[in-house]
């Protein structure tokens, strides 16, 4: 995005969204505030630099390039979570590569951003090196309580704890709800919040026992470049070690739950394994 317009014009690597573009541009400022906005990246194999030309990279490269730290700090924003994918378990169609959050103080300062000649600048980096990108604006939601008496798990006492060869991941879970269950198919009734808390609470046991701890979990405001899928939240569950994740994974009670509670729910997700650079999410 260079001109924060409702009539921009969508970028290679994504289509905006006039409706959510409105909201950030012209929130008032009393109900402004802070956004988290989630982003999702596919990167292109050879960054593609158009007629202009630009260097020989690969569009990871083009996108360290790009990474617009100046523009973020003179609007106030900071990046609160960044992560390789390690592995992508559910998801059809996109083979994500980065996952990063960046939280601006207000739905303003990220239009004001794209107003920034340094950020137009080293916008041209992005868009020669990304393939296609999500863009979700998020607002933070409660967390349950994680463990019996709201105690954070010892991650020295879990059954498969962190390694220097298997260090801590952070499970990212990119979520759709039905408009309503399918009834049926599934035979239950229930909203898909009802159905999210009760498979929460078939795999709560085993998430404890192996350390999870919940890092962030938001409700999705709108997604300002996209491709016209709607999301609802995104979850970011911290895990001692792969191998911890995949224990709960595992878990029989959890799998009964999944086929119950969470299909029912779920019209589309993504859920990746990843290995952070950056985790501020609770600080933030």
């Amino acid at each position: 995005m260079s001109d924060p317009t409702p009539d921009t014009p969508s970028p290679r690597y994504g289509t905006v969204d006039p409706e959510y573009l409105n909201t950030l541009a012209n929130t008032p400022p009393d109900d402004d505030g802070p956004v988290w906005m989630v982003n999702l990246m596919q990167y292109r194999e050879v960054a593609d630099y158009g007629e202009e030309g630009g260097p020989s990279i690969s569009g990871r490269e083009a996108d360290d390039l790009y990474t617009p730290m100046g523009p973020l700090a003179e609007v106030g924003a900071e990046v609160v979570f960044a992560a390789e994918v390690e592995t992508q378990l559910l998801g059809a169609g996109v083979p994500w590569d980065r996952i990063g959050v960046v939280k601006y103080p207000t739905r303003k300062a990220f239009i004001d951003m794209q107003a920034i000649p340094a950020f137009q600048d080293l916008h041209k980096h992005k868009d020669a090196g990304m393939e296609r990108t999500i863009i979700i604006g998020c607002q933070p939601i409660d967390l349950p309580v994680a463990a019996p008496g709201g105690t954070e798990p010892d991650w020295t006492a879990v059954p498969h704890p962190q390694t220097d060869d298997d260090p801590y991941v952070v499970v990212m879970h990119v979520l759709s709800f039905h408009d309503a269950p399918d009834v049926a198919t599934h035979g239950l009734e229930g909203t898909d919040e009802d159905h999210m808390a009760a498979y929460q609470r078939a795999a709560s046991g085993a998430a404890t026992r192996h350390g999870a701890r919940l890092d962030g979990w938001f409700r999705a405001e709108g997604t300002i470049i996209g491709d016209g899928r709607r999301w609802d939240q995104v979850r970011f569950n911290a895990f001692p070690s792969r191998e911890a994740f995949m224990a709960v994974v595992a878990d029989p009670e959890r799998l009964a739950g999944q086929k119950e509670h969470r299909e029912t729910a779920i019209a589309d997700t993504y859920t990746m394994i990843l290995r952070p650079l950056v985790n501020r999410l609770r600080e933030a």
